[in-house]
């Protein structure tokens, strides 16, 4: 059954903590041990996002804003006026400024988001500069299915979905993840973007994070579960680490111990011997083809494709079928 979202008026931090220790257990449970990368996003996580985005080597988000402007006015002008705009993982709310400011008349922006605090600031920094636009910001979990708390009939609705967050899916997972985009928008537009990119030296920059953010980032996981399940992770005894592999190509983010050992969670005792990781995020590269067949699949059809000059990063206009 699909989940109604939360919205500002409802509190979702039992269920949530509920959730990340379930779902923590198992992970390290399981042999090779996992942590969910969705746990990465609470207010530190989101954060720490935000300022890694505006690194030199992580290029996803320049090469994004190059294409952006000239993208949204041609979508502006194939959607026409008064649309309800839906994004996904909104995050700070930032790169949805140019795409509202390329529509025509825009109606409403709601705001998805796994982190409600860093979502609710981002939509209360955005709303005074768009006194006409309806800002509705909900607190979904979007890998699993949503049931918006409002009415999308009426006119025309974009999802939005930018930067690389496709890519945390694999391709039996995004084909899921699209079907449930579409169920829960209907008849619709969904602007998505996509990372081709094969260049492994690119890509360790990238993901490895020299300046120590991103390592920070998936750390923090550690720190949030130390804060929020009561669990003694020693931060000092793990360091990042970014993995390309092949079949199916993709980065690999792993939390690896850098000596034997040990955290308690729920009254459990975890070892982990020197060496042993913990596998924390994925990132799929797909081709433009590659996604272009997911969309299909997941009943999409697709519409435009713009791909930056250095091939780096696209940006796709589907349709539902």
């Amino acid at each position: 059954m699909p989940t109604t979202a939360n919205t500002e008026t409802q509190g979702p931090a039992t269920q949530e903590a509920a959730a990340f220790l379930r779902d923590a257990r198992a992970g390290l449970s399981a042999r090779p041990r996992a942590l969910p990368g969705k746990y990465l996003w609470d207010v530190e996580g989101s954060t720490l996002f935000d300022r890694i985005c505006s690194t030199r080597d992580y290029y996803p988000t320049g090469r994004e804003m190059t294409l952006l402007p000239g993208v949204a006015a041609e979508v502006a002008a194939r959607i026409g006026p008064g649309a309800t705009v839906v994004e996904y993982g909104s995050g700070a709310s930032r790169k949805i400024r140019t795409l509202l400011d390329a529509l025509v008349r825009p109606a409403r922006y709601v705001a998805l988001d796994i982190s409600w605090d860093f979502l609710k600031e981002a939509v209360d920094r955005l709303a005074p500069d768009y006194p006409e636009v309806e800002m509705i910001p909900v607190h979904a979990d979007y890998s699993q299915p949503i049931a918006l708390p409002i009415d999308l009939s009426g006119g025309p609705v974009l999802g939005f979905f930018p930067g690389t967050s496709i890519s945390n899916f694999s391709t039996t997972q995004a084909v899921a993840f699209m079907e449930r985009v579409r169920a829960t928008l209907g008849t619709s537009w969904f602007l998505i973007g996509v990372d081709p990119t094969r260049d492994e030296d690119r890509l360790l920059r990238a993901y490895g994070g020299a300046d120590g953010l991103m390592a920070a980032l998936h750390l923090n996981l550690l720190a949030r579960a130390n804060r929020e399940l009561g669990a003694t992770f020693d931060l000092d005894a793990f360091r990042h680490e970014a993995r390309v592999l092949p079949e199916p190509f993709r980065v690999e983010a792993h939390l690896v111990a850098v000596r034997d050992t040990a955290c308690r969670l729920d009254g459990e005792t975890f070892r982990f011997a020197a060496g042993e990781s913990i596998h924390t995020d994925n990132s799929y590269k797909y081709a433009p083809e590659a996604f272009q067949d997911i969309a299909r699949r997941s009943g999409w059809i697709p519409e435009a494709l713009w791909l930056d000059e250095l091939g780096v990063f696209s940006l796709h206009l589907l349709r539902s079928a």
